[in-house]
């Protein structure tokens, strides 16, 4: 039960699809942050990837939309007719505990806590840009024409800058590995990789269960693929 009293499962074929959407949405919405706007034909090819991605989980495929077209429309009624405003929201939003990123674990504790609050109002400020004007309008922020000039330009410089980054490290170590097997670098029989350790909680947080920590050293190497 929520706190309304209404009954809910996590497996709900209508909640769990809303969860995938948020994934494919993200994607589409981050490549336009980055790059500029995505050619309608290769926003449907991604619509149509995702629905093939969404088959795999085994779930019941009532939900999805019948096109992108018809994404377009189901995201605007959930955004402005179905989302809540509630506390996993505002708990998603609350960076004010944020701990020191993995490649930061040098950096003074002491000196963090006075670096964090803009670090993580300037991590808020890029999260709200990239929502709907109708979730914005929800959680009551403020978004002026200024700050969205100024947001799509940020959104543009970083991924102006990740061009200078060689292809290949753009990608997770385990994306990457995927295209070393695909275009031969690899052999198709090498060990899967993991996240490297660097990525993971800090120890003393690993055996967490609200934490994916798969058992990795903190110098990566793949894991052997089981017989």
């Amino acid at each position: 039960m929520d706190k309304k009293g209404r009954k809910y499962h996590a497996l709900d074929p209508d909640t769990f699809y809303w969860a995938h959407a948020t994934f494919f949405y993200s994607l589409v919405v981050s490549v336009e942050w980055f790059e500029g706007p995505l050619p309608v034909e290769r926003k449907r090819r991604l619509f149509d990837e995702h629905v093939q991605w969404y088959r795999l989980y085994g779930m019941p495929m009532h939900s999805v939309p019948e096109s992108w077209e018809a994404f377009l429309a189901y995201w605007d009624h959930m955004c402005r007719n179905v989302l809540e405003d509630n506390k996993a929201t505002r708990d998603v939003l609350d960076l004010s505990n944020l701990d020191r990123p993995p490649f930061l674990r040098w950096f003074p504790a002491s000196v963090w806590k006075l670096v964090r609050p803009p670090v993580t109002a300037g991590f808020l400020w890029l999260t709200v840009g990239l929502y709907d004007p109708p979730v914005r309008d929800l959680l009551g922020y403020r978004w002026s024409r200024r700050e969205e000039k100024l947001h799509a330009l940020v959104g543009r410089a970083i991924g102006l800058g990740t061009m200078l980054v060689p292809w290949r490290y753009r990608y997770h170590p385990r994306a990457r590995a995927g295209w070393d097997r695909a275009f031969g670098r690899i052999p198709a029989t090498a060990g899967l990789l993991e996240t490297p350790g660097r990525n993971l909680p800090p120890r003393d947080r690993r055996d967490s269960p609200m934490h994916y920590s798969p058992k990795v050293t903190d110098r990566h190497r793949p894991t052997p693929v089981s017989s």
